[in-house]
C-alpha cells in the first residue's frame, strides 16, 4: 500500500484555502471525511458528501433523501486507483464549502517514518463555522478589514478577538491529525 498524496482546496475563495496532506491509499471515505476536517480546521458539526462524477459517498446515519452510498465502506483507492484523479467534497449543506480534492500521486516519501494520516503543507486559515458559505466569509473579511463598520466588534467577539484569513499552522494541523491517529477507533 503506497500512501496517496492529496491536495484539498475550498472551492470559490481567493487566494486559496488549502491542505496537501498524505494518507493511505486504502483509507475509507468516513475516515477521510475526519482527516479532512482536521486538516482544514473544520469542526464536523454539519453534514457532508463526497461526490465522484454522479455517485454520492456519505454517513448512511445522516438519511438523506438522495441516492448514496455508504462512505464507510469505500476506499479511496476503489474510486481513484491511479493518480492523478479528483472529486468534490462537500461540507455544511447550509454554507456549501466545496472542496476539490486532488488524489495527486502516490507519495515519495517513507510512510514506514512516519505515521499517516499527516498534512505537509497549506495556506490560508479555514472560515469560520457557520459564517455563510464564500459571500458571508467575504462579508466577514470586510468587517473585519474595517474598524468603523458598526458589526466590527461583536464580529471580533463573535470569532475570538482576532482572526488572520492569511494564517496556516501546520504544526497545528498535524496536532489535530496526531489526535485523530490516536483516537481507539473512529466512527465510520
Amino acid at each position: 500500500m503506497i500512501p496517496y498524496q492529496l491536495k484539498v482546496g475550498l472551492i470559490g475563495i481567493e487566494p486559496e484555502i488549502w491542505r496537501r496532506i498524505v494518507v493511505p491509499s486504502n483509507i475509507k471515505f468516513g475516515k477521510l471525511n475526519h482527516v479532512i476536517q482536521e486538516a482544514m480546521g473544520w469542526t464536523n458539526s454539519h453534514l457532508h458528501r463526497f461526490m465522484i462524477g454522479e455517485t454520492i459517498y456519505t454517513d448512511v446515519e445522516f438519511e438523506l433523501e438522495i441516492d448514496h452510498g455508504d462512505e464507510s465502506r469505500v476506499k479511496l483507492a476503489d474510486v481513484a486507483p491511479h493518480p492523478p484523479s479528483a472529486f468534490i467534497y462537500e461540507y455544511d449543506f447550509g454554507d456549501s464549502w466545496n472542496h476539490v480534492v486532488v488524489v495527486e500521486d502516490y507519495w515519495a516519501g517513507d510512510d514506514r517514518e512516519v505515521d499517516l494520516p499527516i498534512c505537509i503543507g497549506g495556506a490560508c486559515a479555514c472560515p469560520p463555522e457557520d459564517v455563510g458559505g464564500t459571500r458571508g466569509y467575504e462579508e466577514f473579511l470586510g468587517v473585519l478589514r474595517d474598524p468603523e463598520d458598526e458589526e466590527h466588534e461583536s464580529t471580533l467577539t463573535w470569532v475570538g478577538g482576532s482572526f488572520d484569513p492569511e494564517g496556516f499552522d501546520l504544526d497545528a494541523a498535524n496536532a489535530r491529525l496526531k489526535r485523530l491517529r490516536g483516537r481507539p477507533r473512529l466512527s465510520r
